[in-house]
């Protein structure tokens, strides 16, 4: 997971944005005044992931007034003022992720995380893509197995969301931070009934002053 430090001016986000992308891009440019997918990619982490880039950008320029917004936003190449208006994340508190959230959708939750340990007090299951042979199936797998999985919760009425990262990545701190990810659904353990819980597959998050 990729810690985020927000953009403090859109000179700020130009510079980091604005920057010609990978060594193998000929077509792009550093400093051109277009921010093009390539460079956003980079800048991000990824490659092409759309979805992903547009959660690092929100992400990224968050903390910047209204006018400096428009100005980054307005830099965008054509193509990713598209994706910024299909893959734009929602933002919410822990407290509503739960009924508000769309599954597959990208997400920005703020709140304080704790990490979950026991395996006795927390059961949940993800599916995840096995070969079998030359066919591909879905098996059902511990989250805790998966992830380091987390509680976040927020300061109205002390609801939790649970948030989920690859297991050995940096653990989160103990403090009030966004994180950014992909809303995604837990399965129940086979014989137990009701909803499936949601769960935020974390990507990135930053701090928070």
């Amino acid at each position: 997971m990729k810690k985020i430090t927000p953009f403090t001016s859109s000179d700020d986000a130009g510079t980091v944005l604005d920057n010609g992308g990978r060594f193998y891009n000929l077509m792009t440019k550093a400093g051109d005044g277009i921010i093009s997918g390539p460079e956003l990619a980079r800048a991000a982490g990824v490659y092409k992931d759309k979805q992903s880039m547009v959660l690092f950008y929100a992400m990224a320029t968050a903390a910047l007034d209204e006018p400096s917004k428009l100005a980054v936003r307005a830099a965008l190449s054509d193509d990713m003022k598209q994706a910024y208006k299909e893959y734009c994340p929602q933002t919410l508190l822990p407290s509503e992720a739960e009924t508000k959230g769309m599954v597959q959708s990208a997400a920005i939750i703020t709140g304080i995380p704790r990490q979950i340990d026991s395996r006795v007090d927390f059961k949940g299951f993800v599916m995840i893509p096995v070969m079998t042979g030359k066919v591909m199936v879905m098996v059902m797998s511990p989250i805790l197995d998966r992830y380091d999985v987390y509680e976040i919760w927020d300061d109205e009425d002390g609801e939790v969301f649970l948030i989920a990262h690859a297991r050995g990545a940096e653990k989160l701190p103990a403090r009030k931070i966004s994180v950014g990810g992909i809303l995604k659904e837990m399965k129940l353990e086979k014989g137990e009934e009701g909803p499936a819980k949601k769960f935020l597959e974390s990507l990135y998050y930053s701090e928070l002053s």
